[in-house]
C-alpha cells in the first residue's frame, strides 16, 4: 500500500510526496545520482543523453544501478512508484522499434531524461515497459507511477491492453484498482464538505450539529487503496494554499498523515502487518528532499545543493545539520 500527492504553493512551486507502506524495509536510503553517472541500462537506448539530470530520492543501489522508490530531479520533475499488484502487466520482452525501459529503472529513466511532463507525454507513446528483473534475487515489482511537475501530474499504468497515461487532475494516487476507477469513485463523495452542517428540524425537534468536521460524514476511514485515495484527494484539495517552504512541507506531511497506516491494522495474507515505513517530500523550488520514518517522525532535509554532483556513480546523501 502507498499514497502519493502533489500540489503547488502560492508561487506555483511544486511539492511532491508519498507514503511508502509495506511490511518491511529494504535498507533504503536517500540516493543521489549525478548528471554524468554511468548507470548500466537494461536495454540499448541510443536517444538517452550521455549527461542527464541530477536525481535525488529514496531507494537502494544494486550493482551501480539506483532503484528509486520515488525521486525528483534538478529540473523540478518528480516520480513515485506505487504498488499495483493485481493489474500491472508489463511486456515480457523488449519490442523492436520502441524505447524499452525495465520496470525497475522507470523512475530513474524518467527523472534523468525529462525536464517537464510535456516532454514525457511526447515520449510515452513509444515506450515499452519490460518485465526484466535487475538480478535473479530481486523480482519484478508490479507498480504504477505518479509523475508531477509545476503544471500538473500524470499517472502511468501498464495494463493488459497496453500502456495508459492518465491526466491526474486530483494530484493523488494510491494502489488498486486503476486510476480511472479511483477517479470515477470520487463521484460517490460529492456531498463531502469542509463546512459546518446546517441545523435541521425533524418533526418538532430542532437539531444542531455537535461541532465542526461534520461535513465530512461519510469520508471512508479504512486503509484500503480506494479509501486512502478519497481521503488524500479530499484533504489535498481542501488544504489552504501555503506560502514558504516550511509551511508547504508541513502541508504535505499533514496531508499524507491522513492516509498513513499504523502498525496492527493492515494484515497481509502471510500474517505480517503493513505500515507507513516512511513519508517523503520533494520541494521543486529548493531541490530539497525531506523524509521521516515510522520509528522516527523527525523530518530530515537533504538539499541537492549540498551534494557532490561531480562523480559518475550514485551516492548516499547525508541530511542537513
Amino acid at each position: 500500500m502507498c499514497t502519493g500527492i502533489r500540489f503547488t504553493d502560492k508561487n506555483g512551486a511544486m511539492y511532491f510526496g508519498r507514503n511508502l507502506d509495506w511490511t518491511q524495509g529494504y535498507g533504503e536510503q536517500v540516493v543521489v545520482t549525478p548528471p554524468a553517472a554511468e548507470v548500466p541500462a537494461a536495454f540499448e537506448r541510443p536517444r538517452d543523453p550521455v549527461r542527464g539530470h541530477a536525481v535525488m530520492g529514496m531507494g537502494i543501489v544494486v550493482a551501480g544501478i539506483p532503484l528509486y522508490f520515488d525521486c525528483g530531479n534538478d529540473a523540478g520533475l518528480a516520480v513515485a512508484g506505487l504498488n499495483f499488484p493485481q493489474s500491472a502487466h508489463y511486456a515480457p520482452d523488449a519490442v523492436d522499434g520502441t524505447t524499452n525501459v525495465a520496470a525497475y529503472e522507470f523512475p530513474y529513466w524518467v527523472a534523468r531524461n525529462f525536464s517537464t511532463l510535456d516532454e514525457l507525454r511526447k515520449a510515452l507513446p513509444s515506450v515499452t515497459v519490460v518485465a526484466k528483473p535487475v538480478n535473479e534475487h530481486l523480482p519484478v515489482a508490479n507498480l504504477h507511477w505518479l509523475v508531477g511537475d509545476a503544471t500538473d501530474s500524470l499517472v502511468v499504468e501498464c495494463m493488459a491492453d497496453g500502456l495508459r497515461v492518465w491526466e491526474d487532475d486530483v494530484d493523488t494516487l494510491t494502489n488498486e484498482p486503476d486510476f480511472g476507477w479511483h477517479r470515477q469513485n470520487l463521484r460517490n463523495y460529492l456531498t463531502l464538505s469542509d463546512g459546518l452542517p446546517a441545523p435541521a428540524t425533524w418533526d418538532r425537534a430542532d437539531l444542531k450539529p455537535f461541532g465542526s468536521g461534520g461535513g465530512v460524514q461519510g469520508l471512508p476511514g479504512d486503509y484500503g487503496g480506494p479509501a486512502r485515495f478519497v481521503r488524500a484527494a479530499f484533504v489535498n484539495a481542501r488544504y489552504p494554499v501555503q506560502d514558504g517552504e516550511k509551511n508547504n512541507v508541513t502541508r504535505l506531511f499533514r496531508t499524507l498523515g491522513a492516509a498513513a497506516v499504523p502498525d496492527g491494522v493492515a494484515r497481509m495474507g502471510d500474517g505480517a502487518y503493513e505500515k507507513t515505513l516512511y513519508t517523503s517530500c520533494f520541494s521543486a523550488s529548493t531541490l530539497t528532499y525531506y523524509h521521516a520514518t515510522y520509528d522516527d517522525p523527525t523530518i530530515r532535509a537533504y538539499p541537492l545543493s549540498a551534494c557532490d554532483l561531480s562523480g559518475t556513480a550514485p551516492l548516499v546523501a547525508t541530511p542537513a545539520a
